[in-house]
């Protein structure tokens, strides 16, 4: 019985070759957006669940406080001292670790020299995480203080092997380490990624900030893992009691918790010391997107098999006739839409192949489809089984309805109030998602222009960074002298992060009339000398820059507007300020400016006088010559003074846009899988055109040789289908503003919903849609009313 229903339903296929073509690509274009959206949400939602502990493995967090003891800002910095406070008072803590955040350093061995991934942590990070090892012991890796990790790929980029356990690397072409152990490479979904790992007992040499143990510095991540079954509630409970009592703070404010580290990346988003979500938004609406457009490929398949409901009539009416049960119509029904379903997943599995290198480098990852995990089999059946059933299900009931006596007699069912309505309702549903789409697409893309256009209170044009590396932080005064007297740049500055950058923050500032609840407020540091807002083109609102002229500004400070506030200084030129035990005076006040998320406003900023605080030297290029001779002077002289390094220089302008990478990912897809719902609409809106201009063929020819004209029949043919249409647009405009406006409260700067977006989406969907319908209906409207009438 199932070979003669598979035989029938390949038959159909062949048969009716336009409709099985607009199903198959249809579906296939449907299932292949499908899987490669699923597939990033995987990715997404796997993001730090790797390790078998992965629910036991915590991140420190801090909340920021003002100066009346509001949350007005939580991140993932904490002190030296927290980690081993934590580790004697908290007995549910199985393993510690503190860590920094990270940064590309150079790593050599012998002439092969490379700027890689690299992190330094305590040796309990490898009982927090499950690293793979080919060489080496975990229990002894990080021990000494002259060890080095490497993961695979790092230990063969330096020497063509894994076999390394005992030779030699230089760090920063000063410190000889020694290959302690080789790992497996990272996921590319992990949080902590790195190329080589470096003991915390060495970070302590070469930074001093990491030693000893101090309240003042969050510049550095503490990593977790507790107990197995250990309460998340009564630790956070333990850990709040410990810090006050050990920091002597007031009851009512909550400096620390812990996060699970497996929820930061969808759910990093805090207000009030709380989760408010995050990336989560983005995977639901990719989900929603995904399974969205699948759907709208199903029901072209329901309204192209529904509308050929006369031609299949006496097919079952035959067959109930002779015997036929309406379970085996069924049967027979759903092994047809199961047929396309496997055809169009064979075809989508190749697209999704073909496509799969591009949709990555889009979104810079890397994501690949194991056809060895029984998982993905599994997955890969439901959705074929789903696909198939929802597509064939109203079609195989509905078809298999048919009363055959009725049938036999010619009275055709496929002209019911029920089944056109139903297709009228499908048929809308699908334009209402593609005009939600569209209308997404234009915030999306309004939000983001809002965002780039927002002042970022510096003047970047021509503005270019590069870390402060090897011999140039020995050699900076020689390299600058050497740069400004080569005329390609204009002014040159050295400081100890980038003038973007997300951590260095410091609390306990002491100011003049500073209550003991004010100390709490956390401020973000940046150590530099001199030139500093002439180079990065910031505006001071009163005072002036770092200068050679004045000898005290050594032991001066530049706050910026916020700042003020937060102290709540009448008169701040002149003020003097304690940070971290040392006087300084305030020299200037400048305007805010966008150093961290463009999205949010900053937190209190504090520039001060430091030659020893080095990290990056910024130039403004010379406006007056060539861009690219510019660049090759500045490569030049720095490949003179410090040849062990490469040459890292870019432009700050492009770093302010990476910034918006993740809006920015979210409006290419957004633009991407809405286009592609937008053409399987107009797919099905085509056949479904197509086919009924085909049923109506001999009315057409009669009513040209009645004098009806091209335009009239074209009119006909299409009033109907636009009046869904317009129905689409009347029903998804207002879910769309509510929607996009809900989506557009999660930005404290944000754009208007403005009233030309939804002119435009409706504007375009009725473009598209009679584009398509015109095509059609133009072909039959020309038709020889002498052939259209030889219809019968």
């Amino acid at each position: 019985m199932f070979k003669l229903n598979l035989k029938i339903a390949l038959r159909n296929l062949f048969k009716n070759g336009v409709s099985s073509i607009i199903n198959v690509i249809g579906l296939a274009i449907g299932l292949a957006a499908c899987f490669l959206l699923l597939l990033y949400v995987s990715y997404e939602w796997n993001f730090d669940k790797q390790a078998k502990s992965a629910a036991d493995v915590y991140v420190a967090m801090t909340n920021v406080n003002d100066d009346s003891g509001k949350i007005v800002a939580t991140f993932d910095g904490t002190t030296t001292a927290f980690a081993p406070l934590v580790k004697q008072g908290i007995p549910e803590v199985k393993y510690i670790a503190r860590m920094n955040y990270g940064s590309r350093k150079l790593i050599a061995n012998g002439q092969n020299t490379f700027k890689k991934q690299a992190k330094f942590a305590e040796p309990d990070l490898l009982n927090i995480y499950d690293y793979t090892f080919i060489h080496g012991n975990p229990k002894t890796a990080l021990n000494s203080q002259e060890s080095v990790i490497l993961t695979e790929s790092m230990a063969r980029t330096l020497f063509g092997s894994t076999d390394v356990l005992g030779k030699s690397v230089k760090y920063e072409a000063q410190n000889e380490l020694i290959v302690s152990a080789v790992i497996k490479d990272l996921p590319e979904n992990s949080s902590n990624r790195f190329d080589f790992l470096m003991p915390w007992s060495f970070y302590e040499t070469v930074n001093p900030d990491a030693r000893g143990l101090n309240w003042n510095n969050y510049s550095f991540t503490t990593l977790i893992r507790l107990n197995s079954g250990s309460d998340i509630q009564s630790v956070n409970k333990k850990l709040d009691d410990l810090i006050k009592r050990n920091q002597h703070i007031s009851s009512g404010v909550i400096p620390h918790f812990i996060y699970p580290l497996s929820d930061m990346h969808l759910h990093g988003k805090f207000k009030n010391g709380k989760s408010i979500g995050g990336g989560i938004d983005q995977i639901w609406l990719f989900t929603g997107l995904a399974f969205g457009i699948l759907l709208i490929a199903c029901v072209n398949f329901m309204n192209m098999a529904t509308a050929k409901s006369e031609k299949r009539a006496k097919e079952v009416g035959i067959k109930k006739t002779i015997g036929a049960t309406r379970a085996s119509l069924i049967l027979q029904f759903l092994i047809e839409s199961m047929v396309l379903a496997v055809i169009s997943i064979i075809i989508a599995l190749a697209l999704v192949e073909a496509f799969l290198p591009a949709f990555n480098h889009l979104l810079n990852i890397s994501m690949n489809i194991s056809y060895f995990n029984l998982y993905n089999w599994v997955s890969l059946l439901g959705i074929v089984l789903v696909t198939g059933l929802v597509a064939g299900s109203y079609p195989a009931f509905y078809l298999s309805s048919f009363n055959p006596v009725q049938v036999l007699k010619g009275k055709i069912p496929g002209s019911s109030w029920l089944s056109v309505n139903l297709r009228q309702i499908l048929i809308v549903g699908q334009f209402c998602f593609t005009v939600l789409l569209i209308i997404s697409t234009m915030v999306i893309y309004k939000q983001i222009q809002y965002i780039k256009n927002r002042p970022i209170g510096s003047n970047v044009n021509a503005l270019a960074e590069m870390p402060q590396d090897g011999d140039l932080q020995l050699k900076y005064e020689l390299f600058k002298e050497q740069l400004l007297k080569s005329g390609a740049v204009s002014s040159v500055c050295q400081s100890s992060v980038s003038l973007v950058h997300h951590s260095s923050f410091i609390k306990n500032v002491q100011w003049p009339g500073a209550t003991p609840a004010e100390s709490d407020i956390l401020f973000n540091r940046v150590g530099t000398t001199y030139d500093f807002i002439k180079t990065n083109g910031l505006k001071l609102q009163s005072g002036r820059d770092f200068s050679k002229q004045y000898a005290s500004d050594t032991a001066g400070v530049l706050i910026s507007a916020t700042a003020v506030k937060a102290m709540n200084l009448k008169q701040p030129i002149g003020t003097t300020l304690k940070l971290a035990g040392q006087e300084k005076k305030v020299i200037g006040v400048f305007e805010d400016y966008v150093w961290d998320s463009p999205y949010k406003s900053n937190t209190p900023l504090l520039i001060s006088f430091d030659k020893d605080y080095t990290g990056y030297i910024t130039m403004r290029l010379n406006s007056t010559g060539s861009l690219q001779k510019n660049i090759e002077i500045v490569t030049r002289i720095t490949k003179e003074l410090n040849p062990s390094y490469p040459v890292e220089l870019r432009f700050t302008s492009t770093v302010y846009e990476e910034m918006m990478q993740k809006e920015q990912k979210l409006g290419i897809l957004s633009n991407i899988f809405g286009g592609l719902a937008v053409f399987i609409s107009c797919m099905g809106l085509y056949g479904l055109v197509a086919f009924s201009a085909a049923q109506r063929t001999k009315e057409f020819g009669i009513r040209k040789v009645l004098g009806a004209s091209a335009s009239h029949l074209m009119q006909l043919l299409s009033q109907s289908f636009l009046k869904m249409i317009c129905m689409a647009i009347f029903i998804s405009v207002p879910l769309s503003y509510y929607l996009m406006d809900k989506w557009l409260q999660n930005f404290e700067f944000r754009t208007s919903i403005s009233w030309w977006v939804i002119v435009a989406a409706a504007t375009l969907t009725l473009g598209i849609a009679l584009l398509t319908i015109s095509f059609q209906s133009y072909k039959s409207a020309v038709t020889d009313p002498a052939e259209a009438l030889k219809y019968e």
